[in-house]
């Protein structure tokens, strides 16, 4: 059974850092497409960052050179490192499997940046 529970949000001032994980369990992280989205209140969800099976890595322009995306396949995790945090990134930040025949999104994470 699919399974995706992120964890690591919270509180960070402006200029910090905070690394988001993504536990998968029912299937294997290094075999699909993996990303995360966040949404920010009165806003659409947008993609930030996505890894695909053979590590390819592909990020948005806002978060470009602040944000990595990485896997841990021994732990079947996806990380999000996010450095450098902005005001603007305050979101709940969702992981995500791409299918093909279906798409599986875990239950969110709030990341509030203030300070």
């Amino acid at each position: 059974q699919v399974q995706l529970v992120e964890s690591g949000g919270g509180l960070v001032q402006p200029g910090g850092s905070l690394r988001l994980s993504c536990a998968a369990s029912g299937f294997t992280v290094s075999m699909y497409a993996m990303s995360w989205y966040r949404q920010a209140p009165g806003k659409e969800r947008e993609l930030v960052a996505s890894i695909t099976s053979i590590g390819s890595t592909k990020y948005a322009d806002s978060v470009k050179g602040r944000f990595t995306i990485s896997r841990d396949n021994a732990k079947n995790t996806v990380y999000l490192q996010m450095a450098s945090l902005k005001p603007e990134d305050t979101a709940v930040y969702y992981c995500k499997r791409l299918g093909p025949r279906a798409d599986y999104w875990g239950q969110g994470t709030q990341v509030t940046v203030s300070s």
